[in-house]
């Protein structure tokens, strides 16, 4: 392409960063700045919201950490029937919005839970269902990328550790953990971001006194109008996410090397050890990954007639209208900037690292800059779809480029060599080859657009009500009427985050040549919740 046309691409998703991201997060700046930079910490209600907002986001990390380690190893190195089937299963809780997420495991663990309701437990009101929620979501994530970086290990090291007498236990400790160290911490800083900033399931499952300073922000806004206490908390927010940003950025660099040729083969389990060993692996995703879809699930084909009744109502249709249309025209938008975004990022590293940003900055941060800086465009239709695809295009951008970075040059070359334009080269060679990464893309974007929140609560009016924020107004009801219609619409939001996981899927498999995944330490980044 020429210059002209290299310069246009790079400006279209650098103006449109500018104006949806940039320019709300320096308003919002402007803002915290009306009050004292240290009044969050000053006041002790607020000092509260941060430090548990730290404090669960970290808790997480640990308990992943526990959990999803011995379930990657087991993962990596046995090989047994339907082990394939659960490796894809492990992005199933990406694609979930978190919203659903909330309803499931208060399906499972609420006042009227599957499993808390027959125990006679009540963890209501304690920062345990938030906990279990944020595992939900992280600890696949967690058992994706050691499983991969457990992969990598050297069998030669691991076969000469043996060699000279150490134990399995001592050859995990002086080989393996050394190597997957830097794999684990990059997950961990994701598992950090994605907790630390989480809006729906803290909105949802950490009641009043657990609440996070994301919702804390929403509160200020929403119902108090203290839009300057609400920046200044912001701030503090975005600094801890910036700073936890730059240490997995600097984690990232040493994984930027080739993968090993002499991995450890995967072996069939022997004895009833390791066969147990994988039953206990199975048995914790299934727990904390697959439970609570399926608490959802019952509880709703256990409501009755009636409460599925509510799938023809009038705010029902009004509300999957929205949805439709909002994730239709966003995952466009999102297209077309993605691929201009990773066409650009091919002779950028700037434009590669702001991909990232949309990520960094929570869909709460975002809303709320964008209401300060667009007064006149709150809760208009135009802005929500922007915004939409703000946090949707990202994912296409990401997939790509690690599709254009596995793409073999040298057919482009030879089409170049018989003639062809540089036009020609990328409508008849390089899109046709990108199909399956533009449709992983796009399916991931549609994912995030579906299950959106955080930006509809903060920019939307009646009229544009969604799925997600239909579900959030029925479990602020009274009455287990109203609490039957959410679980059976929480099963159509699942629906339709199963529609996207299929399309990812099978865009993981076409015919012919492909795209490979990327590396499963981005993974997070590609399913994003918010």
């Amino acid at each position: 392409m020429k210059s002209p046309a290299r310069l246009a691409l790079t400006a279209v998703p650098l103006a449109f960063l500018l104006a949806l991201l940039v320019a709300p997060a320096l308003r919002l700046l402007a803002e915290g700045g009306h009050v004292s930079w240290w009044e969050p910490v000053q006041d002790s209600y607020l000092r509260w919201r941060l430090a548990w907002s730290t404090a669960q986001a970290a808790l997480t990390c640990l308990a992943a950490l526990a959990l999803g380690l011995p379930v990657a190893w087991v993962l990596a190195r046995f090989e047994f029937a339907g082990r394939a089937l659960v490796i894809h299963a492990l992005m199933l809780p990406f694609v979930v919005p978190t919203l659903v997420a909330a309803m499931g495991v208060l399906a499972l663990l609420g006042p009227h839970g599957v499993i808390s309701a027959p125990l006679g437990l009540d963890l209501q009101g304690g920062p345990w269902l938030l906990i279990y929620g944020n595992l939900f979501f992280n600890l696949c994530l967690v058992v994706r990328s050691a499983t991969e970086a457990l992969g990598q290990v050297s069998a030669s090291r691991v076969a000469a550790a043996r060699t000279l007498g150490a134990t399995p236990w001592r050859v995990f400790w002086r080989v393996e953990w050394p190597a997957i160290t830097p794999w684990l911490m990059s997950a961990l800083c994701l598992v950090f971001l994605y907790c630390f900033s989480g809006f729906g399931l803290a909105l949802v499952l950490g009641g009043q006194e657990y609440a996070t300073a994301e919702v804390e922000i929403y509160s200020l806004v929403a119902h108090e109008l203290q839009l300057a206490q609400a920046g200044a908390l912001a701030l503090w927010v975005l600094g801890i996410t910036a700073l936890v940003a730059l240490a997995y950025a600097l984690v990232e660099r040493r994984l930027a090397t080739p993968s090993r040729a002499d991995v450890v083969a995967r072996r069939a389990p022997q004895g009833w050890r390791q066969w147990a060993s994988v039953v206990v692996a199975l048995a914790v995703l299934a727990l904390f990954c697959a439970a609570p879809l399926g608490a959802i699930v019952w509880r709703a084909a256990a409501a009755g007639f009636s409460a599925w009744a509510v799938l023809w109502a009038e705010p029902t249709l009004l509300a999957l209208w929205n949805s439709l249309r909002f994730t239709v025209l966003a995952v466009a938008l999102a297209t077309g900037l993605g691929l201009a975004h990773a066409l650009a990022a091919r002779r950028s590293l700037v434009m590669r690292t702001l991909v990232f940003l949309p990520f960094v900055v929570s869909p709460v941060m975002v809303a709320f800059g964008l209401l300060l800086l667009y007064p006149q465009w709150t809760a208009s239709f135009e802005l929500l779809v922007c915004a939409y695809a703000l946090l949707a295009y990202p994912f296409v951008a990401k997939s790509l480029a690690a599709g254009l970075d596995a793409m073999p040059r040298h057919l482009a070359q030879a089409a170049r060599s018989l003639g062809a334009t540089p036009w020609h080269v990328f409508w008849r060679v390089t899109l046709p080859l990108l199909q399956p990464a533009l449709r992983r893309g796009m399916a991931f974007a549609a994912a995030t657009a579906v299950g959106e929140f955080a930006v509809t609560l903060f920019l939307s009016r009646p009229e544009w009500a969604t799925l997600t924020t239909l579900v959030y107004d029925y479990l602020g009801r009274p009455g287990s009427a109203n609490r039957d219609a959410a679980l059976v619409l929480a099963c159509l939001l699942m629906v339709l985050a199963l529609l996207a996981f299929a399309v990812i899927e099978w865009s993981a498999s076409p015919a012919g040549w492909r795209a490979p995944k990327p590396p499963s330490r981005h993974t997070a980044k590609e399913l994003g919740h918010a």
